[in-house]
């Protein structure tokens, strides 16, 4: 079982970057496919990129696809997600989730979900 906890979100103007980081407190995080979801207000939950569990496969939505970056460090139980030249439109609540099987771009795939955190950019 992993518990995920996401921060790093907060308020950045258009172009500029912020860093989530999705720490884990499981001894398995390792085994574990993680992705990034985000859900804007009147939106439904949206893919953002994924991970396999070591870290050799990515998968990113075709909107944050060359602007953001997802990566994980297995030592620090702990997944990043890099996000750069950053729109209006990338305003959402960002959420990490992880799953035993292989990284997919469903969230219900996924069984183990954070919080979430806080993205606001303004124009």
């Amino acid at each position: 079982q992993v518990q995920l906890v996401e921060s790093g979100g907060g308020l950045v103007q258009a172009g500029g970057s912020l860093r989530l980081s999705c720490a884990a407190s499981g001894r398995t995080f390792s085994s574990y496919a993680m992705a990034w979801f985000r859900q804007a207000p009147g939106k439904e939950r949206e893919f953002v990129a994924a991970i396999s569990w070591s870290g050799g496969n990515t998968d990113y939505a075709a909107a944050v696809k060359g602007r953001f970056t997802i990566s994980r460090d297995n030592a620090k139980n702990t997944v990043y997600l890099q996000m750069n030249s950053l729109k209006p439109e990338d305003t959402a609540v960002y959420y990490c989730a992880a799953t035993p099987r292989i990284p997919a771009v469903i969230a219900r795939t996924y069984n183990y979900w954070g919080q979430g955190t806080q993205v606001t950019v303004s124009s």
